[in-house]
């Protein structure tokens, strides 16, 4: 079991390195990656980054052209948590990589405004330096602030996530082991309640609000969506903005085994870890589900096999969930349904 000096120095590690090398260059950043990642790392990203291994791929995939377009980028962390499953140590944070977007990247056109490019992260030490990095990019929320939105308008609020309510989101400080075990199990409960819900009873809005899961959250909880879904507040908000939609669109019978070829709902975590008050699950890819139903994000059914990459962190307060920040692949998911969103974006150059 990791110890609590172990973990607190992994933050710290993480906290500090990463903030580094957002001040790179192109030309250092592979000299900077040096400092932090092992030789042959892992580098695990959102579409269209997807995996590269090795510090000269894990820099021309992503740093080189991100640095290129955004030469003035810094770090915001607004939840920086840790722990070890399965042996592994890990460092999870939540933030905002901010710039002005001042030349070409992705195939998008500079505009020369500033841009919060969101994110979602998990990196696995080994002796202090990085052997894995998993890094979701909310490029959708970058291409809704250029004012180029490819999709139907989405059903919560969209904008920066806020950070914790207490402002205590960098947990820099030794945690209560007790405290991290019962978060952990607080999430645990949760996801177990969303997972053997029959959506197949066809129950609608109501039954997806009595449910068990009523008895894990917060009464005034906020749910953090990606960009294309969007904010929520309250078990209502939740149910409307997204598990009502999503679950009908992706309806599972958790009597039934999941199709061959198809992996188990959550069979996929890599992380689950509990810090204090927050907590932290995260899979690759997380959810293996069939595209039966109509109307999430506008769509119509495919009966399409997908997966979804996905983070969740949480808050808890007086022993509920009382926020939950969520990074998710949308632009990945969108792909396996046929429908490319950076293409669509990049049609429109003037």
């Amino acid at each position: 079991m990791i110890t609590s000096a172990q973990n607190l120095f992994n933050k710290k590690t993480v906290h500090s390195l990463m903030s580094a090398l957002v001040q790179a260059t192109p030309a250092t950043i592979e000299h900077e990656l040096a400092r932090v990642y092992h030789p042959d790392a892992q580098w695990r990203g959102s579409h269209p980054w997807n995996e590269a291994t090795g510090l000269q791929a894990i820099a021309n995939v992503f740093w080189q052209p991100l640095l290129h377009a955004f030469p003035d980028l810094e770090r915001r962390d607004q939840l920086l948590v840790g722990g070890q499953y399965e042996g592994r140590d890990y460092v999870g944070a939540v933030g905002h990589l901010c710039g002005r977007f001042q030349r070409d990247w992705l195939g998008l056109q500079a505009n020369g405004q500033l841009l919060y490019l969101r994110y979602g992260e998990f990196h696995q030490l080994v002796d202090g330096r990085i052997v894995q990095s998993t890094v979701l990019l909310d490029v959708l929320d970058a291409i809704r602030q250029m004012g180029l939105w490819p999709l139907p308008p989405s059903l919560g609020c969209e904008g920066m996530w806020l950070g914790p309510l207490a402002g205590d989101g960098l947990v820099l400080l030794e945690q209560d082991a007790s405290q991290s075990a019962s978060s952990l199990a607080l999430t645990l409960g949760m996801q177990a309640a969303l997972g053997a819900y029959d959506d197949t009873l066809s129950l609608g809005r109501e039954g997806l609000l009595a449910m068990p899961q009523q008895e894990f959250w917060h009464p005034h909880m906020m749910w953090f969506g990606p960009s294309g879904i969007g904010t929520s507040r309250g078990l209502d908000g939740f149910v409307d903005v997204h598990q009502l939609p999503f679950r009908t669109a992706f309806p599972r019978n958790p009597k039934l085994p999941q199709p061959v070829g198809m992996g188990q709902h959550g069979g996929s975590h890599y992380v689950r870890i509990g810090d204090g008050r927050f907590s932290a699950t995260a899979g690759w890819p997380s959810r293996h589900m069939m595209h039966q139903g109509g109307g999430w994000l506008g769509l119509p059914p495919t009966g399409r096999a997908i997966t979804m990459r996905v983070m969740d962190f949480y808050s808890a307060e007086q022993g509920l969930i009382r926020e939950n920040w969520v990074p998710i692949d949308l632009i990945n998911v969108l792909l396996q349904l046929d429908i490319d969103v950076l293409a669509r974006v990049r049609s429109r150059r003037s």
